[in-house]
C-alpha cells in the first residue's frame, strides 16, 4: 500500500464532468516484422500477462480515505481482471487517418472507471489507408490516468511492454498472486489522524527547505501578475472546455529541426519545436482572424534530476519544472520569432522562475488535504479567467520522450508515438511532442467546441515547419575549419588561393537526400488518409 503525494493528488480533486486526467499514448505497429506476418489479439493479450509483474501500477488501484481526511492510497485490486483492461476493437472502411483520430479522441475523452486500476489498452485493428504506414498495421491505446503517471517512469507501462529486437520469447507462465487484503475503514481513518497529528513537526523541515528554493520563483510570479497582466491576452483556447476531444498530428525528422535550429546561432532543438508550434498557432487565429496584437505564452513543463533528497525521501528523483515562454506571435517574421524565443529560454531569469512541482509537492505533502483539494479547484478555475483578467498561459507545449531506436511487440516493430493530452477549463490547447526512433512528431490536443477543425490546425502546424524548413534549406553549409598542414603550407606558396578542398552539397541538396517527411511537401498528411 502506497500512499499518494500531494502533486498527484492534485490531478484527481481538480477533475470535474467535462476535463478528466487522462494521458493517452498512440503506438502503431507494423506487423510485417513478425514471424508469419500476423500478430493476434490472443497473443498481444498473453504478452502484456507476461509483464504485468514489471510494474505493480498494473495491479493498483485508488482506495480514498473517508470524508477525503487524507490522500488516496495505492492498494491492489483483488478483483482485478485483465480482459477488462485489454480491449478490441477495428475502424470501418476505409480505416482511415481522419476516422482514427476520431475514434482515439473518444476514446480519451471517456473516463475511467476510477474503482479499478486507472488504465485501459484498446487494440485497434483495421488500419488501413495511412499514407506512409503499411497496410494492415494495427495501434495500441494506452489510457492511463496522470495521477498514475511518474515524472520519471511515465512511459514505462508502455516501454515495458516492447523488446528491443523483433525476436520472440516464450513467455513464463503467470506467476501465483496474492493481493494484500485492503485496510478497513476504521484502519484509514485512525492512520490519517495520527498522520496529521505528526504532520506539523513534519511540515517544518520541508517547509524551510522549500520556501527557500520556491521562494525567487514566487516573487516573479506575483511581480508579473501584479505589474505585467496588461501584457497578456486570451484567446478561444482560454475557455472552459466541452467534454468532446480532438487529435491530430504531424511527423518530422530528428534532422529537419536541426537545420531549422541553425537559423539562429546556440538555439536550441527546444526552441525550434516551440517555434514551429508558435508559427501554427498565429497562423491559425488568422485563419479565423482572431490573432491577438499582443504575444501569446506557452506553459512548458522542463523535466530535471534533482541532487539530494527531498521531503519524501526521494534520491535524485526527476522533477517538472513549469516555465512561462512568450511565443512572439505578434512578429511577423519567423527567424526573429525564433531568436525571440531562444532569447528567452536561454536566459537565467526564466530558468529561476521555474517552480519544481516536486518541490511545491514539499509543502503540500503534509498540509491538510481538504483545503489542497479546494486549492486544485481553485486553481483550475482561475486558470479560465474571463473579463478584465487574463490566463496564466495561453497553451502548453509538453515533451513527451520516447526510444532513440526501433521497439517491437511481438515481433511488429513500433512505426508511430505520440500521445493525447489532457486539457481543462481555460487551458483548451496542448501540444504533445513526442519523440522515437529519429522522428519528431507534434500532435495537437484540444475539444470540439474550441478546435471544430483539427485538419486545418493540423495543415498550419506543417506550413509553420515548412516555412522554417525553407529558410533553413537556404542557409550555406558550414565546412570545419582545417587545421594547418605540410600540404597546406606547400599549396598556400603555389598559389594565391592554396588548394581547395572539394565542394560539399548544398544544405537543399543534401535535404532532399532525407527520406520523405510527413511534414514534407511531397507527403501531404501524416499520417493520413
Amino acid at each position: 500500500m502506497r500512499q499518494l503525494n500531494g502533486h498527484d493528488a492534485s490531478f484527481l480533486y481538480s477533475e470535474n464532468s467535462h476535463a478528466n486526467s487522462n494521458v493517452t499514448l498512440i503506438q502503431i505497429y507494423d506487423q510485417s516484422s513478425a514471424p508469419g506476418g500476423k500478430v493476434r489479439f490472443k497473443s498481444v493479450m498473453a504478452h502484456i500477462e507476461s509483464r504485468l509483474e514489471r510494474s505493480p501500477m498494473f495491479r493498483n488501484k485508488l482506495l480514498r480515505v473517508p470524508f477525503d481526511i487524507d490522500h488516496p492510497y495505492w492498494v491492489e485490486d483483488e478483483n482485478f481482471d485483465l480482459e477488462y483492461h485489454v480491449r478490441h476493437i477495428a475502424l470501418p472502411k476505409p480505416g482511415d487517418w481522419r476516422q482514427f483520430c476520431i475514434q482515439a479522441s473518444r476514446i480519451h475523452a471517456r473516463p475511467l472507471d476510477m474503482n479499478r486500476p486507472l488504465w485501459e489498452i484498446y487494440v485497434v485493428e483495421g488500419l488501413d489507408s495511412f499514407v506512409d504506414l503499411p497496410a494492415g498495421s494495427f495501434a495500441l491505446l494506452i489510457k492511463l490516468h496522470h495521477a498514475a503517471v511518474d515524472v520519471e517512469h511515465g512511459q514505462s507501462m508502455g516501454l515495458m511492454l516492447h523488446d528491443l529486437t523483433p525476436e520472440i520469447s516464450k513467455p513464463e507462465p503467470p506467476k501465483p498472486w496474492f493481493p494484500e487484503p485492503e485496510p478497513g475503514r476504521l484502519a484509514l481513518i485512525y492512520k490519517s489522524v495520527k498522520s496529521a497529528v505528526f504532520a506539523p513537526r513534519r511540515f517544518l523541515r520541508p517547509t524551510a527547505s522549500a520556501l527557500r528554493r520556491v521562494a525567487p520563483a514566487a516573487v516573479h510570479f506575483f511581480q508579473d501578475l501584479l505589474f505585467d497582466v496588461v501584457e497578456m491576452t486570451s484567446t478561444r483556447f482560454n475557455s472552459v472546455v466541452s467534454p468532446y476531444r480532438v487529435f491530430d498530428t504531424r511527423r518530422f525528422t530528428v534532422d529537419e529541426f536541426r537545420a531549422i535550429r541553425r537559423l539562429v546561432p546556440k538555439s536550441t532543438m527546444n526552441d525550434a519545436i516551440i517555434a514551429v508550434c508558435a508559427g501554427s498557432l498565429r497562423r491559425y487565429l488568422q485563419i479565423h482572424d482572431e490573432l491577438p496584437t499582443r504575444p501569446l505564452t506557452a506553459a512548458a513543463p522542463i523535466y530535471v534530476r534533482e541532487s539530494g533528497r527531498n521531503a519524501n525521501g526521494n534520491d535524485g528523483a526527476m522533477a517538472v519544472s513549469w516555465m512561462q515562454v512568450g511565443l512572439a506571435t505578434h512578429i511577423d517574421d519567423p527567424v526573429e520569432r525564433l531568436r525571440q524565443i531562444h532569447e528567452q529560454t536561454a536566459g537565467s531569469d526564466l530558468a529561476e522562475r521555474g517552480v519544481s512541482a516536486r518541490q511545491l509537492t514539499d509543502l503540500t505533502q503534509h498540509s491538510p488535504v481538504v483545503t489542497l483539494a479546494l486549492a486544485s479547484k481553485l486553481l483550475a478555475k482561475a486558470a479560465a479567467r474571463v473579463g478584465n483578467r487574463v490566463p496564466l498561459a495561453n497553451c502548453t507545449i509538453t515533451n513527451v520522450p520516447g526510444s532513440g531506436v526501433p521497439l517491437y511487440l511481438n515481433g511488429a516493430r513500433m512505426t508511430y508515438f505520440s500521445a493525447i493530452m489532457p486539457i481543462s477549463d481555460g487551458m483548451g490547447l496542448v501540444f504533445a511532442v513526442t519523440s522515437y526512433d529519429g522522428r519528431i512528431i507534434i500532435s495537437p490536443t484540444s475539444c470540439r467546441y474550441l478546435m471544430p477543425d483539427p485538419d486545418v490546425f493540423s495543415q498550419c502546424i506543417r506550413d509553420s515547419f515548412q516555412e522554417y524548413l525553407a529558410l533553413a534549406q537556404q542557409l550555406p553549409v558550414v565546412v570545419p575549419k582545417r587545421k594547418a598542414t605540410a600540404v597546406k603550407r606547400a599549396g598556400s606558396r603555389g598559389s594565391a588561393s592554396g588548394t581547395r578542398s572539394p565542394s560539399r552539397p548544398t544544405a537543399k541538396k543534401a535535404a532532399k537526400r532525407l527520406p520523405a517527411a510527413p511534414g514534407d511537401p511531397r507527403r501531404s498528411r501524416a499520417p493520413s488518409g
